[in-house]
């Protein structure tokens, strides 16, 4: 039986939390973000979500169990770090819709999910009014140790979608990686799609 997606709304989808915590920990440990995750700040960092008013978590279901999840809360209620770039280039924040993460175990890759995770999101932000979706992507040098070999980038499905590159978007956040005993800052740029072209 393929899996099913439903939305749920803010704190709707507090129930899940545990399970939403292993999934980012879980995928956010494959190249490109190579994330050594922490139970409890998962736990801090999806309570914002469910507290932000106009969030929404779009969740992959086989049977009872979550096998992928996309968030998305109105970039008005997200941190500096996500608004600066915006402001500084004369964009509004309020006009955004921002994506947090799309995160998906492997198994279940390549049968339309990830499809269904922007199309959910898209329909939440035309719900709320905001012409405009955005997510930003980490950046890794080509030679990055941990790069696999056959690795390709989500570029083109990101474009297929509508969504356009702009790098001149940039902001940094930080985690711990793998390799690291700390956190250090790492790049991200944006990509922005507008739903009332």
């Amino acid at each position: 039986m393929a899996p099913i997606v439903k939305s749920f709304s803010g704190s709707d989808a507090t129930p899940f939390f545990d399970d939403l915590a292993r999934l980012r920990i879980t995928v956010f440990r494959e190249f490109p973000y190579l994330y050594d995750g922490d139970a409890t700040y998962e736990q801090a960092y999806l309570a914002t979500y469910a507290r932000s008013e106009g969030s929404v978590f779009v969740l992959a279901f086989d049977d009872d169990v979550v096998v992928g999840a996309a968030t998305a809360t109105p970039m008005a209620t997200e941190t500096d770090e996500v608004k600066a770039p915006f402001l500084a280039s004369g964009r509004d924040p309020r006009d955004f819709l921002y994506f947090g993460e799309s995160v998906l175990l492997p198994a279940y890759r390549g049968q339309g999910i990830g499809l269904a995770f922007f199309e959910g999101r898209e329909r939440q932000a035309r719900t709320l009014g905001l012409p405009h979706c955005t997510f930003c992507a980490v950046e890794r040098p080509a030679d990055h140790p941990r790069r696999p070999k056959h690795y390709v980038p989500l570029n083109s499905f990101w474009q297929k979608r509508g969504y356009t590159h702009h790098p001149e978007l940039r902001t940094t956040f930080s985690w711990r990686d793998l390799d690291e005993d700390r956190e250090s800052p790492k790049p991200l740029s944006f990509w922005i799609k507008s739903l009332t072209a």
